[in-house]
């Protein structure tokens, strides 16, 4: 696969670089660059945390087109998976919890998202497009991401980011800009009857409405000193993805300011409650103390050209690839009266969509 190539494949539109005019390991550079047009666009991954580097490259050849992302014939197909390891164990993961929990109930935090990963051990080197298009093909949206993450730097020369994110961080198209928040999450079922009542029973749980809540007013605050008109839908709608349903708010506004891209919004809003909690700063701190650099898990990673458009979605349901490694990841959003267990099971049921198309096997998954 070239080095360089950046895929982002969503129902309404792919885009699609290929080839490398420059990088960027910082945001700002990417910004200054395409303000005096010396970049026509950008594309790649923002980190988690942003004070570390990012991985955005200005390809030499840039395209959009209708539809989802359709892998050429010569992908090669996945090799065969050898060893899958937690990381934390599900033991520690719920220590962990327990722990966040507990400082929930002190007043130290209100919401705080913790994340836990498997590393997948493969008999040969993972292509890129091949896991990407697995994952698109799986997502009943077509849903998919591969983003170069060598720009970043050092140690990130043969790494990707591969995903299937459900959820769009910032879109705009234009001075109209767009959000859909998802946070809140109940397993799906193969059942029809019991899927539906759980979905049901989402949409009436008094704690995941709540944590939700937390990530609406959030982007409330950081957009409406940029935009006029803001419109807030009232409640969350339930969202299907193949594994899990979420609560999901749609969000839609007008920039004041022609200028902002949607590089600058992206930034502006990075990391929200839904991968992150509140209060912001705190919620981060304890992310760090917890889990250590969650690296460009929960992070963005789109596309914005030289007119300011573009889209950025949240980098979950993703994985870093590495030669023959992969290292997928999922979290929950912790708040009061969370049962340790039972956020187990939600990044359970979050990282089957990696771990499925990777084809790890059953009987690794014990436990996970």
């Amino acid at each position: 696969m070239d080095r360089s190539a950046f895929v982002l494949s969503r129902p309404h539109r792919s885009v699609i670089g290929e080839g490398r005019l420059g990088v960027f390991d910082r945001p700002g550079d990417a910004l200054r660059a395409l303000a005096d047009g010396s970049a026509p666009a950008v594309v790649g991954a923002l980190p988690f945390d942003l004070s570390e580097p990012c991985a955005l490259t200005v390809p030499a050849r840039f395209a959009t087109k209708d539809g989802r992302w359709h892998p050429v014939a010569d992908v090669p197909p996945l090799p065969a998976v050898v060893g899958a390891r937690e990381k934390p164990s599900a033991a520690e993961h719920v220590r962990r919890i327990a722990a966040l929990v507990a400082r929930i109930d002190k007043g130290e935090l209100a919401k705080v998202v913790a994340a836990r990963s498997v590393e997948v051990e493969c008999a040969g080197r993972i292509d890129p497009r091949a896991l990407l298009a697995a994952l698109v093909g799986r997502d009943h949206a077509g849903n998919g991401f591969c983003a170069d993450l060598s720009p970043a730097g050092p140690g990130m020369e043969d790494a990707f980011l591969v995903g299937s994110s459900p959820e769009s961080l910032v879109r705009r198209d234009g001075r109209s800009v767009s959000c859909w928040p998802l946070a809140g999450t109940a397993p799906r079922s193969p059942d029809p009857v019991v899927d539906a009542q759980r979905a049901e029973e989402l949409a009436s749980s008094a704690k995941n409405v709540h944590e939700h809540g937390f990530v609406v007013e959030w982007l409330r605050e950081r957009l409406a000193p940029l935009c006029t008109g803001l419109r807030v839908e009232p409640r969350p709608s339930v969202v299907a993805t193949p594994q899990v349903w979420h609560l999901g708010t749609r969000i839609e506004g007008t920039l004041r300011d022609p200028s902002t891209s949607a590089l600058d919004v992206a930034l502006h809003v990075h990391p929200t409650p839904a991968v992150g909690g509140t209060p912001h700063e705190a919620a981060l701190a304890a992310i760090r103390d917890s889990e250590g650099s969650r690296g460009f898990y929960a992070g963005a990673v789109g596309w914005c050209d030289a007119q300011g458009d573009g889209e950025w979605m949240v980098s979950i349901r993703c994985a870093e690839l590495r030669g023959d490694r992969a290292r997928a990841f999922a979290g929950g959003g912790i708040v009061a009266g969370s049962d340790p267990r039972a956020e187990l099971d939600e990044t359970s049921a979050k990282l089957r969509t990696l771990l499925g198309a990777l084809g790890v096997p059953s009987d690794m998954l014990k436990g996970v």
